[in-house]
């Protein structure tokens, strides 16, 4: 044996060292049916107990859930211990009609925005903004601080967002929307972690402070995860196809992998100094259960209501 080889055998283990710190959010995204309602409310009641900093709740091409969101925001702020983020678009909407939604969730206490330049009604539609609205999402940023002091988080892309010229693009705009008062970005979710970690050097060296928190998504469906990554310009690697390869009808299975594939790409990013994770759950929860006891991250018993209230009380 050489010594490399006994160094190998001497090396703990990926799973060996045990996480410590580590911070979660979650993302749902708002129901259009009643069954979707009941697995979205299970879903936050099965995770509420691990505590995230926040749960945020997506906001549809065109502004097309704009009542849902809300809905979903508030009784997310009224029934549970978790701190509601909502997401919020330039799409579709008027500056003023905007700044009305805005003036909404900080009169009711919501104090979490993800600021969004979002996607047109029309699959493959460039985007181009409303004539009398915010026109990108630093203006949107920028915007909702004249509302309120806002704890705002805003996107941000490994691998460059399909509609920018360039990687140095995305960097650029990126940079507007902290200088606009987003107080973190939370990145397009990648599977490569060293997509993250160039993208780190390039945020660093253009003077980007704020938290640059990954996102994370737990792969239920291989072929829908490779159509919407293709899409979005996100490399699917050739090891990812094969560990997924002849599971189409194998659910329990996939889930497993699934899982097991989420918490490697986490515990790699552990290694590099990362200890906050946005997991996008897809209102399912048990593959977010799985992958945050992986992360050391098990439930908490004594949150109640009187905890929510009294903070609600003081966001008020």
């Amino acid at each position: 044996m050489t010594e490399d080889q006994k160094a190998a055998l001497l090396r703990p283990g990926l799973f060996a060292v045990k996480p410590t710190g580590i911070k979660v959010s979650f993302e749902f995204f708002p129901p259009n049916t009643e069954k979707m309602e009941q697995t979205l409310w299970n879903s936050i009641r099965k995770l509420e107990p691990l505590q995230p900093e926040m749960v945020s709740v997506t906001y549809g091409a065109g502004g097309s859930t704009r009542e849902r969101t809300y809905a979903a925001v508030s009784r997310i702020l009224k029934e549970t211990s978790l701190t509601p983020a909502a997401h919020l678009t330039c799409v579709a909407a008027s500056r003023d009609e905007v700044d009305e939604i805005l003036r909404k969730y900080w009169d009711e206490g919501i104090r979490h925005i993800v600021a969004l330049r979002g996607d047109m009604p029309t699959v493959g539609q460039a985007y181009y903004p409303h004539p009398r609205g915010y026109k990108n999402a630093a203006d949107l940023v920028a915007g909702a601080k004249r509302i309120g002091d806002f704890d705002i988080s805003v996107a941000a892309y490994p691998e460059h967002h399909p509609e920018s010229g360039s990687a140095q693009a995305d960097i650029d705009n990126l940079k507007r929307k902290v200088d606009a008062g987003a107080s973190r970005a939370i990145t397009q979710y990648f599977f490569n972690v060293e997509h993250y970690f160039r993208f780190m050097d390039k945020v660093l060296a253009a003077g980007i402070s704020v938290p640059i928190v990954p996102g994370i998504l737990p792969v239920t469906n291989f072929a829908t995860a490779k159509k919407f990554s293709q899409a979005s310009g996100v490399e699917v690697p050739d090891w990812l196809h094969d560990l997924f390869d002849g599971l189409e009808d194998r659910p329990e299975c996939r889930q497993q992998v699934a899982a097991t594939v989420a918490a490697e790409q986490c515990l790699r990013l552990y290694q590099g100094g990362v200890k906050h994770f946005h997991i996008y759950t897809l209102n399912r929860a048990e593959l977010t259960l799985a992958l945050c006891h992986i992360l050391g991250i098990r439930p908490q018993t004594n949150v109640g209501d009187g905890e929510k209230n009294d903070r609600t009380q003081r966001a008020s």
